[in-house]
C-alpha cells in the first residue's frame, strides 16, 4: 500500500490510548483497527477532522505516501 496510516505514532506522542481516541473521535474500535491496519479503503473527511482535533496534529501527521518499489511508471 503506498499510503501508510501512522495513527499509532501520534497516540504514543500525544500519550493517548485507541480506547480514548476511539471515544473523542465516535468511531468503533473495529473502525479504528481496522484505519490504523491499514485495511480501510477510504476514509471521510469528517472522520480524518475529527482524528486530528482529538490529536492535535494535521493530516499529513497521520498520512504519509511511500511509493511502493514494484510500480513501474
Amino acid at each position: 500500500m503506498a499510503i501508510v496510516i501512522n495513527i499509532d505514532v501520534m497516540l504514543a506522542k500525544r500519550k493517548m490510548s485507541v480506547t480514548e481516541l476511539s471515544e473523542r473521535v465516535g468511531i468503533t474500535m473495529a473502525n479504528l483497527s481496522i484505519l490504523k491496519n491499514g485495511k480501510a479503503k477510504a476514509i471521510r473527511f469528517s472522520t480524518l477532522e475529527a482524528i486530528c482535533k482529538a490529536l492535535d496534529c494535521q493530516p499529513g501527521d497521520i498520512l504519509e505516501y511511500k511509493s511502493d518499489e514494484n510500480t513501474l511508471k
